[in-house]
């Protein structure tokens, strides 16, 4: 959950051809960036691999409603726009330029269905100020994004990290019921939605990459801690020190008006906050998950499994086309129509994480377990999942054209 490394920057000479300028929206001026990570500066020297065709279709990035949008600019000027809005989160202390990697190909595979939204109201330090004030961030700059953009008509989430606790806070601000949409001015108004709408449009997938589903306390759901009883109850204690409000709601430890921990809230419908009917109304909900070598969460919280239901060693294996998926597990979905089923869980526990399960379990979810074993950049598993930074962690690039390839439009 932690940033491995900030952001690496290169300043470029003048005589590289700029990119297409940034719009300020808050006072309408353009700029020209000067720094530029390492892997946009080969994308315009156009060097092996990061060589694109820019003569057709040219990528623009927007600055508004405090995100980054990306799209296909010649798309974008046509009469015909992109319905099918796709919002990006990122994780503690990281920013929007955490997905620019797949949120590039993203519009590239996609150039005519989506816009990406690359969130950037939850950045840096203000990660510590708990889920819940970052899911109310999120939600009202999803609003502003979808009043921005005409012709919008779907959603989707894909968040990293926290990031997918907070989409989750998010959806639950966002939820609008049955009937309920129909009377409000959104691109959906005057037809109905089976399960809901999320400000006001079709929710179709809801994708995390090691999210802490279960939060960070217990067993070996904090990797970094190795499992040892005394470091992990340490920890419970003192996460509020390094992380805010935030490590308390990580670690189940808030209490705020005497209520149970957030966590455990966000696995139920709670009070005005459908955070279950938010999850259901989307047509898909898949959970990656590093299996080894994620530092900062642990494999059973980011697929939302109890110990025994984790695949056995033998069970997995490496797909040839995407090398370091190594299970896969369909969560009762219908090949090719992207309508999935809901498994009820029906056993009952006291125990923190077993609430979580069973809430979160009345949905069906595919779980896609990641191993970068046989990789170098596998002691940097938590960002290299999202390909956060291509030349640090360009090894996950197959986990991201996985997710893409079962994308749902």
């Amino acid at each position: 959950m932690i940033t491995s490394l900030s952001r690496f920057q290169i300043s470029i000479p003048d005589l590289i051809p700029s990119s297409p300028p940034f719009i300020q929206s808050s006072q309408h001026l353009f700029r020209q960036p000067t720094n530029l990570d390492k892997m946009e500066w080969m994308n315009r020297l156009g060097i092996g691999c990061f060589a694109t065709n820019r003569g057709k279709r040219e990528l623009k990035t927007e600055i508004d409603n405090g995100g980054e949008d990306f799209f296909d600019a010649a798309v974008m000027d046509s009469s015909e726009k992109p319905d099918h809005l796709v919002v990006m989160v990122n994780g503690i202390v990281g920013s929007a330029a955490d997905w620019k990697y797949a949120a590039e190909q993203f519009v590239k595979k996609f150039p005519e269905e989506v816009l990406v939204h690359r969130s950037e109201s939850n950045s840096a330090t203000l990660t510590f100020d708990g889920v819940d004030m970052m899911g109310e961030r999120l939600a009202n700059e999803v609003l502003a994004v979808v009043k921005h953009r005409s012709g919008l008509k779907k959603i989707s989430f894909v968040a990293h990290s926290l990031g997918g606790l907070v989409a989750r806070y998010a959806i639950g601000k966002l939820y609008e019921q049955p009937g309920e949409a129909d009377s409000l001015d959104s691109p959906s108004k005057g037809k109905r939605v089976r399960g809901g709408e999320i400000a006001g449009l079709e929710p179709m997938n809801f994708i995390t990459f090691a999210t802490p589903h279960l939060g960070s306390r217990g067993h070996r759901q904090f990797p970094i801690l190795c499992g040892l009883p005394f470091l992990e109850r340490t920890a419970s204690q003192t996460a509020h020190l390094a992380a805010g409000r935030t490590g308390k709601h990580l670690f189940l430890v808030d209490k705020d008006d005497g209520n149970p921990p957030l966590l455990i809230r966000m696995a139920t419908d709670s009070g005005d906050l459908k955070f279950i009917s938010a999850l259901h109304a989307f047509k898909r909900r898949v959970a990656y998950a590093n299996v080894n070598f994620d530092s900062m969460v642990g494999w059973r919280t980011s697929s939302i499994r109890r110990p025994n239901e984790l695949p056995k060693p033998n069970l997995l294996a490496t797909d040839p086309n995407y090398p370091h998926i190594v299970y896969v597990e369909d969560g009762n979905v219908k090949s090719g129509s992207c309508q999935s089923t809901s498994t009820v869980v029906t056993e009952q526990n006291t125990d923190l994480e077993e609430k979580m399960i069973h809430g979160l379990g009345q949905l069906s979810w595919e779980r896609v377990d990641v191993s970068f074993h046989n990789s170098k950049q596998r002691y940097i598993a938590h960002s290299t999942i999202q390909v956060k930074t291509y030349w640090l962690n360009s090894d996950g690039k197959d986990v991201v054209f996985h997710m893409m390839d079962h994308f749902c439009l």
